[in-house]
């Protein structure tokens, strides 16, 4: 888990799979945590962090010692110094054996950054990707220096630590970010963006009610042709299919990390027979939901 703190860790309701809350013993500001990964492992004796888990919060790590791995909805990511990872909410993760690396590990929730427009789109998407290797150069050393000041002036000792200092440098730090090659994703105008940011936070909210592109477009007063480009803009794809593969990543969630019966899952992603599910993923995946469970589960 990436939770902050084991003893201060606050259970989230994300279905069956584990999740976690942001909640801090002591920080001299709410909403934001820095620390290293040595420290978490410290903390989360238990094995929590290498067991599949979820968090309703961010977390931004650079890998500066060692290398290892760390597995994030059904990928695994190599690492080493010079690995950036950012996990978003609600995204499967598990991290990889401690002691085997470390680095910086930032945490803060969806509320904390600043209200800019230009870092508001980036904390609430849900689609960016999660790992970039900088390796030594001019990347690297500007996240590590962004970073160090973070953590300056979050252990201030004078009593004096502001958070609207540590805001700023968030949201410098996710500009920068921003400014990383895309893997998978397309440029798009900031009105798209913009549009395909609402769409998907609609679409994790109600991705287990509906899966009709025109009960989306109602929802958030756009039309579908609307919803459609920005989907393109974004992503390549329409909008249709962009909710058809958020259904499918947590059908996929659900059967590899949890023992529930293949009706139970159906229903909780909607679905009113167990045999239009089982139709469903098997068109989008390829492979029928007990052979994709038993592959799966199989392997962990």
């Amino acid at each position: 888990m990436t939770a902050s703190d084991v003893d201060g860790a606050a259970r989230t309701e994300h279905g069956p799979i584990p999740g976690f809350g942001f909640n801090p013993r002591t920080a001299p500001v709410s909403g934001f945590e820095i620390t290293d990964l040595a420290t978490l492992h410290g903390r989360m004796a238990d094995g929590s962090l290498e067991r599949v888990h979820r968090v309703d919060f961010h977390t931004v790590t650079l890998i500066t010692e060692g290398s290892g791995e760390h597995a994030v909805d059904f990928v695994t990511y190599p690492c080493r110094p010079g690995t950036l990872l950012w996990i978003r909410p609600g995204q499967v993760q598990r991290f990889g054996r401690p002691g085997v690396m470390n680095g910086t590990h930032l945490l803060f929730t969806p509320a904390f950054p600043p209200g800019l427009a230009s870092t508001d789109h980036l904390v609430r998407e849900w689609y960016g990707p999660v790992c970039w290797q900088l390796g030594t150069g001019r990347d690297y050393a500007t996240v590590s220096a962004l970073l160090g000041q973070v953590r300056a002036e979050f252990t201030r000792t004078d009593g004096a630590v502001s958070r609207e200092i540590l805001q700023l440098l968030i949201a410098t730090l996710l500009l920068h970010i921003d400014r990383l090659p895309r893997p998978g994703m397309h440029d798009a105008p900031h009105a798209g963006l913009e549009i395909y940011a609402r769409f998907r936070a609609e679409l994790e909210r109600s991705h287990t009610v509906t899966r009709r592109a025109e009960d989306y477009a109602r929802r958030l007063g756009y039309t579908v042709k609307t919803l459609t480009r920005a989907c393109l803009a974004v992503t390549g794809q329409p909008v249709k299919q962009v909710i058809d593969a958020r259904v499918v990543l947590e059908a996929q969630r659900l059967l590899a990390h949890t023992d529930e019966p293949v009706a139970v899952i159906a229903r909780r992603l909607g679905f009113s027979e167990p045999t239009n599910f089982g139709k469903f993923f098997t068109r989008h995946t390829g492979t029928r939901p007990g052979d994709f469970r038993r592959t799966h589960q199989g392997s962990q």
